[in-house]
């Protein structure tokens, strides 16, 4: 009775479990457009146009505007540890002399002694590496007053066992960036970077809906 109780709970979880959808890339990653140009000013006698893609020599042709690229180098490499540990101990011992005499002498000494004991001792340990290198070029999305700039881009394989994308958003110093408009993603402020994917390679490396089940329901 108790075995088909369990089968029948294990359909009812088996129908009701909904299937998991197929992982897809973020919104909010594309790239933006450089601003339109501005219409041409009627001739004034000078040579010089500062809208005609004109750039300081000091500044070169470095990404200082809305839709210009950048490069990010990815390399991010992070360690962590923990550990604790614990131990106790406490004992005691109790213990009764009866008389040699008189109506309780016939108690013997060794009945009438006590003690206990008890002890712990536990000790816990993790760690986690990280690392994550490459290159990814991003384009600017917003140029602020201070002197830094929005970027945010993405990067997209299609491969013959699935989909691949990485995706990364956060804040540069323009004069971080150096001559090829290349920046350390360690000199980027509020980054996010999301590397994922889905496929037959994705869904083999994921623990399947019947082993979640047991491990839910596993009193060890």
């Amino acid at each position: 009775m108790a075995m088909k109780r369990a089968l029948t709970a294990l359909m009812l979880v088996t129908l009701t479990t909904p299937v998991a959808a197929k992982p897809k890339p973020p919104a909010g990653f594309e790239p933006t457009l450089p601003a339109a140009p501005s219409a041409p000013r009627a001739a004034d006698g000078a040579i010089f146009n500062a809208s005609a893609g004109y750039a300081p020599l000091i500044q070169g042709h470095r990404a200082r505007a809305v839709g210009d690229p950048v490069t990010i180098l990815l390399v991010e490499s992070t360690t962590t540890s923990k550990s604790a540990g614990s131990k106790t101990q406490r004992g005691g011992n109790a213990s009764i002399t009866p008389p040699t005499a008189g109506p309780l002498s016939f108690l013997n000494p060794d009945a009438l002694k006590a003690g206990s004991q008890s002890s712990f001792k536990g000790e816990g340990n993790a760690s986690q590496t990280s690392s994550l290198s490459g290159e990814l070029a991003v384009t600017i999305a917003e140029v602020r007053p201070n002197g830094t700039a929005l970027v945010r881009g993405e990067k997209r394989l299609l491969l013959s066992q699935g989909q691949e994308w990485i995706q990364f958003s956060g804040i540069v110093r323009l004069a971080d960036l150096d001559g090829d408009s290349r920046v350390l993603s360690s000199r980027v402020a509020d980054a996010r970077i999301e590397y994922a994917g889905n496929g037959s390679v994705q869904r083999a490396s994921r623990e399947g809906w019947l082993s979640k089940f047991f491990s839910m329901i596993s009193p060890f």
